[in-house]
C-alpha cells in the first residue's frame, strides 16, 4: 500500500530527527541518499528533502533527478532543500548579508488552513544557514518571513510542493510537528498507521514467510535489541529459533546467572555457553584498547561458530542491527569515520555462510523500546541501560587481569544499584564505572595506601551519537563513593567524568 515517506538526505547533521519526528505521529519513513533515489517510488505517498551542510550555489553541489518527484509526489523541502528547489527551478540563491543562525519568529503571509495551519502567529522556529533565497522559483508563491529572511517559506503555484528554510525537526522549533502533521497527514494524505502493533504484525507475518521451516542461531546479549529481535522471531518461528548467551568474564556481577534466568522466564531457547576463561587469556598481556576489542570479537566469533556448528541445520543468523546503524552504512558520505572497532555478531566471517535477518533494522532505539512493550516484555528489561559489547574490557584501562574485573565488577554494582536505590536510574541514558591505570595515595585509618582510582560515568541522550554528563546530586555521588572505598579491597579514590560527548566519547576506550 503507497503509504510511505520517503527522506532524501543531502548530508543534514538532523536528517535524522526528521525521521523521528515522521515516525512520531506513526507514518513509516525511510532514509535515502540523495543519490540513491529508488528507482521504483509506488510505494511512496510524500517526499521530503533535507538540510545539507553544503550550499547549493558550489560547483559540487548535490543535484539529484527529482523529475519523477517534484509535481509528482507532494513535496517539502527543508533548508537546504528549499534552497535546491528555488536554485534549480528558476529562482536565486545569494550569500545572505546576515547570518541566520538560532531562533527565530515567523510572520505568516498566505496559506493559513495549509501548512501553517493550527501554527500561531510569531511561532518560533529554527535557522541554521549561510544562504538565502533570493528570489523565489517558477511559480513560488512566498507563505511566511521571518526578521531577517524574506522567503522563509514558500509553495509552488499547481503542485503539492513545499519548501521552508528553517528546521521543523529540531527541538526549538516549537510546531515542527505540528508543520510535518499538516503536510504528511493534511496535504499529502498520509495514513497515520504505523504502530507498534502494526508493526508487530507484518514483521511476524514477514519473518514466517521469509524463514519458513528452517532453523535461526542468534547471539543474545542481554540487552533490549537483542531480546526484542529474539521475542519477535520466538513469535514467529518458535523453537526453530536457537539462542547462544555467551559469558565471556567481562559481564556485570551476576549478570550470566541472571540473564540466563531472565530468559527463561520468556519462553525462548537458550543456551548459556561459560567461556570467560577463553576470553581472559586471549586478553592477557594486551592494553591498547583496539587490540582488546579485535582479540575479544575473534574469540567470539570462535566460541558462537562453535555453539552453532554444533545445531544441526541452521541456515540463518539472526541480528539485533537498529536503523542508526544501517543508515550510517548507506550515508551520503559513505561509513561513518571509524572512532573504535565495534563487537557484535555483525562481525561474523564468510566462513559461516548463514543468510541473515535483522527485524529490527528499520527501527530507532526508542521505537525497539515500543515494540518490546507492546510484547509485554518487562520494562525493567527494555529500559536497561545499553552496555558495550567487549564488557568491562574497555572499562579497565590498560592490560585485564581476572583481579581487575573482579574489582570494577563490584564497584560497578553499588554505582549501579544506587542509581536504582535513588531512583535516579530510568534518567539516566548510561552510566558505568571505569577503573584506571593509575594508582593513589591515601590514608586508611592511620595506615598510607596506595591503591586503584575508579571514574564513575553517566550520562543523558536520545541515541548515544551526542550525550552529556548527568548532573547527579551531591548527596548520592558522596554516598556511593563512601560505599565504593569502604566495600571494595584495592579503591581507595572515586571521581565523577562531568565530559560530554563530543569531545569525549561516553566509553573511555
Amino acid at each position: 500500500m503507497q503509504n510511505n515517506v520517503l527522506i532524501l538526505d543531502f548530508g543534514s547533521q538532523y536528517t535524522q530527527l526528521i525521521a523521528r519526528r515522521v515516525r512520531e505521529l506513526n507514518i513509516y519513513c525511510e532514509i535515502h541518499p540523495y543519490h540513491k533515489i529508488p528507482e521504483d517510488l509506488s510505494s511512496f505517498k510524500a517526499v521530503i528533502l533535507s538540510g545539507s551542510p553544503l550550499s547549493v550555489r558550489a560547483e559540487d553541489a548535490a543535484h539529484p533527478d527529482l523529475s519523477e518527484i517534484k509535481g509528482k509526489l507532494p513535496l517539502l523541502g527543508v533548508c537546504y532543500g528549499a534552497q535546491y528547489l528555488a536554485h534549480f527551478n528558476g529562482g536565486n540563491v545569494a550569500p545572505s548579508d546576515i547570518r541566520e543562525y538560532g531562533r527565530a519568529k515567523l510572520t505568516m503571509i498566505k496559506d493559513a488552513e495549509g501548512l501553517f495551519a493550527n501554527i500561531a502567529e510569531g511561532s518560533q522556529v529554527w535557522m541554521s544557514h549561510s544562504d538565502t533565497i533570493a528570489a523565489l522559483p517558477t511559480g513560488g508563491v512566498r507563505l511566511a518571513s521571518t526578521a531577517d529572511v524574506m522567503n522563509a517559506a514558500y509553495r509552488i503555484e499547481d503542485e503539492e510542493t513545499y519548501a521552508i528554510q528553517f528546521h521543523p525537526e529540531v527541538y526549538h522549533t516549537t510546531d515542527g510537528k505540528q508543520l510535518l502533521e499538516n503536510f504528511l497527514i493534511h496535504i499529502a494524505g498520509v495514513e497515520a498507521s504505523w504502530t507498534p502493533a502494526a508493526f508487530v504484525d507484518t514483521t511476524v507475518a514477514a519473518l514466517k514467510e521469509q524463514i519458513g521451516n528452517e532453523k535461526v542461531v542468534l547471539g543474545l546479549s542481554g540487552g533490549v535489541d537483542s531480546t526484542v529481535a529474539a521475542i519477535l522471531l520466538h513469535k514467529a518461528i518458535g523453537k526453530q529459533l536457537h539462542c547462544i548467551f555467551v559469558n565471556n568474564g567481562l559481564l556485570r556481577k551476576n549478570e550470566y546467572s541472571d540473564v540466563l534466568l531472565q530468559y527463561k522466564g520468556m519462553g525462548l531457547n537458550v543456551k548459556g555457553v561459560d567461556a570467560s576463561a577463553r576470553f581472559l587469556d586471549a586478553l592477557a598481556g594486551k592494553s591498547d584498547p583496539e587490540e582488546k576489542r579485535k582479540a575479544i570479537g575473534r574469540v567470539f566469533i570462535e566460541v558462537f561458530d562453535d555453539e552453532a556448528t554444533s545445531i544441526t541445520g541452521v541456515t540463518y543468523l539472526a541480528q539485533g542491527t537498529i536503523y542508526p546503524d544501517v543508515i550510517e552504512s548507506v550515508s551520503v558520505n559513505g561509513p561513518s569515520v571509524t572512532i573504535k572497532s565495534h563487537h557484535n555478531v555483525g562481525g561474523l566471517p564468510d566462513f559461516m555462510k548463514l543468510k541473515v535477518v535483522e527485524p529490527l533494522r528499520m527501527l530507532f532505539k526508542d521505537e525497539v523500546r515500543r515494540v518490546g512493550a507492546e510484547m509485554g516484555i518487562d520494562s525493567k528489561l527494555l529500559g536497561r541501560h545499553p552496555f558495550p559489547g567487549p564488557g568491562l574490557a574497555i572499562r579497565i584501562l590498560g592490560a585485564i587481569t581476572a583481579e581487575k574485573v573482579s574489582i570494577l565488577q563490584e564497584v560497578d554494582h553499588i554505582f549501579i544499584e544506587g542509581l536504582r536505590k535513588w531512583n535516579l536510574y530510568d534518567k539516566v541514558w548510561q552510566a558505568g564505572a571505569m577503573l584506571l591505570p593509575v594508582n593513589s595515595v591515601g590514608v586508611m585509618g592511620d595506615e598510607r595506601t596506595y591503591e586503584k582510582v575508579v571514574a564513575l560515568r553517566a550520562v543523558e541522550s536520545t541515541d548515544g551519537m551526542t550525550a552529556d554528563w548527568v548532573n547527579l546530586p551531591y548527596e548520592f555521588l558522596q554516598e556511593t563513593s563512601n560505599h565504593i572505598i569502604n566495600r571494595v579491597k584495592g579503591v581507595n579514590r572515586v571521581v565523577y567524568d562531568i565530559s560530554s560527548k563530543p569531545p569525549a566519547t561516553i566509553e573511555w576506550e
